[in-house]
């Protein structure tokens, strides 16, 4: 009987210590381009974001961040930016971008935790830009996450999934961005979740 009750309150507190770990590790990754602001290509002089000006917010994405911030998520910006590598821009200026989002999300109730971003070219072949895992897991670093497993990461590309697979995360494409849902067919890994846009994509987060 004895044994019996120290094991009942040890699975108490074990399922207890869980919760309050998931509480504290509330964290959805999110890519930048496509998913929080309408994607550069074909609209900007090099096609890809070299200054504010070329920042536009999507419908739906301050809501998005204001909900995951009433449900107590951290919000982390993972991002391959190689316009840096490439010469179009300097590190600074990305640095001053993701400072002026950051701050108009925080103007409308919501909040970015953290931001990640690969200044590498793809032929650098780092290990921090995607679809390799490396920013995932400097993230996990940082921010003291035990387990990055059942955490979710939205993305509007084929890489941003196969990245966030890699990273043992759930996946769900946005068609706001670069993919439509047809091209999915066609892609070895699958996202676990297709949504029209970053509010829809929470509202799944959400759910789970």
């Amino acid at each position: 009987m004895i044994q019996d009750t120290t094991l009942e309150t040890y699975n108490f507190l074990l399922v207890t210590l869980k919760k309050w770990v998931y509480m504290i590790e509330k964290v959805v990754f999110i890519d930048r381009d496509g998913v929080i602001n309408k994607d550069p290509g074909g609209r900007t002089k090099y096609g890809y974001v070299t200054k504010w000006a070329d920042f536009q917010f999507l419908p739906g994405v301050f809501e998005a961040f204001v909900l995951l911030k009433q449900q107590g998520y951290r919000s982390v910006i993972i991002s391959n930016q190689q316009s840096v590598g490439k010469g179009y821009c300097s590190e600074t200026d990305i640095n001053d971008i993701d400072l002026k989002m950051k701050n108009e999300v925080l103007t409308a109730g919501g909040q970015i935790s953290a931001s990640y971003y690969c200044m590498h070219l793809k032929e650098d072949n780092c290990s921090c830009r995607k679809p390799k895992e490396g920013l995932f897991l400097k993230a996990k670093d940082d921010l003291n996450i035990s387990s990055l497993d059942n955490m979710f990461f939205i993305g509007d590309s084929e890489t941003d999934i196969i990245a966030g697979k890699r990273a043992g995360l759930k996946t769900t494409l946005v068609l706001s961005g670069k993919s439509q849902k047809q091209d999915t067919d066609v892609w070895e890994l699958k996202p676990d979740y297709i949504c029209e846009g970053l509010l829809d994509a929470v509202k799944v987060v959400i759910r789970k």
